[in-house]
């Protein structure tokens, strides 16, 4: 989501109000909603946990595949909406893609929500 100028007063490292205090617009909504919709998957939220408790803030997508129970293209499906939805990022090393959270992001998320 992009930084607007609009900042909710004495939490100036989060972009955007909470939708519980101001009215969005179209933009602003459709970019919540992305996000919100990635999260609604358990797959896509044992994701962000596996990512979140990496030691080194990041895991090779190999590494997700026993884990989570799922084939290699079902886990690659999930982590591109997650991708999608600007949650993680990939960044290719030969033939594998390691991915790290955006916990700008996610912080994001979790600010529109909050009252």
């Amino acid at each position: 989501m992009a930084s607007d100028s609009r900042m909710i007063e004495g939490t100036e490292d989060v972009c955007c109000p909470s939708i519980l205090q101001t009215p969005l617009d179209a933009g602003e909504a459709d970019g919540l909603a992305r996000g919100f919709q990635a999260l609604a998957d358990p797959v896509r939220l044992r994701v962000l946990s596996m990512l979140a408790g990496a030691a080194n803030g990041e895991v090779c997508v190999c590494d997700f595949v026993g884990p989570l129970g799922k084939s290699q293209p079902t886990v690659s499906h999930h982590l591109k909406v997650l991708a999608e939805a600007g949650l993680v990022h990939g960044e290719r090393r030969g033939k594998w893609v390691w991915y790290s959270l955006d916990r700008s992001r996610l912080a994001d998320l979790r600010a529109a929500i909050n009252p």
